[in-house]
């Protein structure tokens, strides 16, 4: 196994990136794999702030020394940072975006090779042909994403549930809250359409 590292430059902001690339390694083929992402909501950030505010942050500046002070800082940051924002394991498919082509890659590609150059030059019409391409580039993402969707509806059986499962992952709204609230009718209080003996009184 042999490691490279570079800088990469991305085209979508002013900070580079570093990349690993490791060779001769055996990959994993399988297509189904699950990751690991943070779940944020608004209790867990409330009591993420409450947690900061009441830590004592006094004994942080006995150190003398600026990176002491900084790395006993950021470890105390990042523990209740983990404690708060619990890690969630969620279920992934190995291509997440069937509707990226060939020849879309291929434009990406040169969008970040005229952003290099745009950046650092001075020339108002290259910066215009720049943007001209993005605006191009973004058109043609669109028509291949509702392209890829509209195959897909089409050949689906029930259309209905093909198109609703689109706009929940398009919205990021795959999971689905199943509880629902309590109603009172006629004194009784009905829970999920089963009526209990609970009444109010």
């Amino acid at each position: 196994m042999s490691l490279y590292k570079e800088t990469i430059l991305n085209g979508l902001s002013d900070h580079e990136a570093q990349i690993i690339t490791i060779n001769n390694i055996i990959v994993d083929k399988c297509i189904n794999k699950t990751q690991s992402i943070r779940k944020f909501n608004k209790f867990s950030t409330s009591q993420f702030a409450v947690n900061l505010s009441y830590k004592n942050w006094d004994n942080l500046f006995i150190e003398e020394d600026v990176n002491t002070v900084f790395n006993n800082f950021l470890n105390i940051y990042l523990r209740i940072f983990k404690s708060r924002f619990l890690l969630q394991k969620i279920y992934s498919t190995h291509n997440s975006k069937p509707w990226i082509t060939t020849g879309i890659k291929t434009s990406c590609q040169h969008k970040r090779e005229l952003y290099l150059i745009s950046r650092d030059s001075s020339n108002s019409k290259l910066k215009a042909h720049y943007r001209s391409y993005c605006l191009i580039l973004s058109k043609a993402i669109k028509a291949a994403k509702q392209l890829h969707y509209n195959n897909k509806i089409s050949k689906s059986n029930n259309k209905i549930k093909t198109t609703w499962n689109i706009i929940k992952m398009e919205t990021c709204k795959n999971h689905t809250n199943k509880s629902t609230q309590p109603i009172s009718i006629d004194g009784i209080l009905i829970i999920n359409q089963q009526s209990t003996a609970n009444t109010f009184n």
